[in-house]
């Protein structure tokens, strides 16, 4: 099955769970099932060491700016459709709702002004560290999708994305639909799925370098 017709099904939302999930079965081979956890593992270690002061330091500034916890969690729809809870700094109020679609377009009433400046720097996503560290996510693959949505919504061919570890940055942040919804968007994560490997992860890090740093400079 080609990529063409995935991405076209994906787009349509069609429910083709049968033979078509036999076919898109879970990503084998050295790199991700033995280097790419390795990886995860030894570089979430050494980034959690590293980056300590800074978590201490935005955790305090967090918590002066607005009343509530300094962590957000909330649950997420893993690899093979396991649940997990994700961890974030808190970017928004804590007496607004924490589940649905963000704005399309203009500022989200939702977000302090502490969190804005966490989420245009994407400082915000450093405690997923500890879900790396739990094997629950990995630096690179789809954005783990909320609970709510995932029930409500997700066709069973849309379920397809679970079958490689959510990630903190993929296809679909550096790609130019990042400005739009991630469900309406899956092609990215199918195509991650059908063609993971080594060299897509590389392209997928110097890509979210430049994201990071075209959003900081302009």
């Amino acid at each position: 099955m080609d990529m063409a017709t995935i991405e076209n099904r994906a787009s349509t939302g069609n429910s083709v769970a049968g033979d078509t999930f036999t076919q898109l079965s879970e990503p084998s081979g050295i790199y991700i099932q033995v280097v790419k956890p390795l990886l995860d593992l030894l570089v979430g270690l050494s980034l959690l060491l590293f980056t300590s002061p800074l978590l201490l330091i935005v955790a305090i500034w967090i918590k002066i700016d607005s009343k509530g916890p300094v962590i957000f969690k909330q649950q997420r729809y893993g690899k093979n459709g396991r649940l997990f809870n994700i961890y974030k700094f808190r970017t928004m109020y804590v007496d607004v709702p924490k589940e649905g679609r963000s704005p399309i377009s203009g500022e989200d009433p939702r977000i302090t002004s502490v969190g804005r400046i966490l989420r245009k720097c994407s400082i915000d996503e450093l405690p997923q560290l500890f879900n790396i560290l739990r094997g629950e996510m990995s630096f690179i693959g789809p954005r783990p999708e909320q609970k709510s949505i995932v029930e409500a919504e997700y066709t069973d061919w849309e379920w397809q994305r679970f079958r490689v570890t959510p990630g903190i940055t993929g296809l679909w942040q550096i790609s130019p639909e990042r400005i739009y919804p991630i469900h309406d968007n899956l092609q990215h994560d199918f195509k991650y799925a059908e063609e993971i490997s080594w060299r897509m992860d590389i392209k997928i890090i110097w890509g979210t370098v430049m994201v990071v740093i075209r959003s900081n400079t302009v």
